[in-house]
């Protein structure tokens, strides 16, 4: 049986892609890897990418110089985590607190792991996690 070696790619769908891409970068200052009228892809940890798709602009196959991508979309508040250090958890909720980003729920796992929820403008649950919220994490 082949190996898996990762995730590369997480994905949200948002109708106002210029406010999804202010809001990611002004939070999380991601490194943009491209930017189109169909999506912005962000570059997490240098390990990890974060696409964010205009809602119904890929319902359609899209035709790529090198390739057909397959048609997908989404709909409905998604949810996604990002990995943080367990000693950078206060300067998060801080930073949250400054931009006036409300934390929806806070949950201390039984490994030891801290979740941090909040919302992004298009009601998507963003969690930012410390380890020791799963067993391999």
């Amino acid at each position: 049986m082949p190996l898996l070696t990762g995730i590369i790619e997480t994905a949200i769908y948002v109708d106002d892609l210029d406010r999804a891409s202010r809001f990611y970068e002004d939070l999380f200052h991601l490194e943009q890897l491209h930017a189109d009228d169909r999506l912005r892809a962000y570059g997490v940890a240098a390990k990890s990418v974060l696409v964010i798709f205009k809602r119904g602009a890929s319902i359609d196959a899209v035709a790529l110089p090198f390739g057909k991508m397959g048609s997908h979309d989404g709909s409905g508040p998604m949810h996604f985590a990002l990995s943080i250090a367990l000693e950078d958890l206060p300067a998060w909720e801080d930073l949250l607190a400054r931009k006036e980003i409300a934390i929806e729920t806070r949950i201390h796992w039984p490994r030891g792991g801290v979740s941090l929820y909040f919302r992004d403008p298009d009601n998507h649950l963003v969690e930012l996690a410390t380890p020791g919220v799963w067993a391999i994490y």
